[in-house]
């Protein structure tokens, strides 16, 4: 099993080579703390935080 790692540009989690939403392969696998928005678009915390796209995000990298 692939270890999760945290996107260092939009700090989504993912496992795979390439970030699904951003495309960038620049990634942390030391982050504290995850949110998972189900949506982005009536959440304060999404719209806080700049996230467009539902998913399991890292808070702190």
């Amino acid at each position: 099993m692939a270890k999760e790692k945290a996107c260092k540009h939009c700090k989504l989690i993912y496992e795979g080579e390439l970030c699904p939403t951003c495309g960038r392969k620049e990634v942390s696998d030391s982050f504290k703390g995850k949110i998972d928005i189900l949506d982005p678009e009536k959440s304060e915390l999404a719209e806080h935080l700049k996230i467009k796209k539902k998913g399991l995000y890292a808070i702190k990298l």
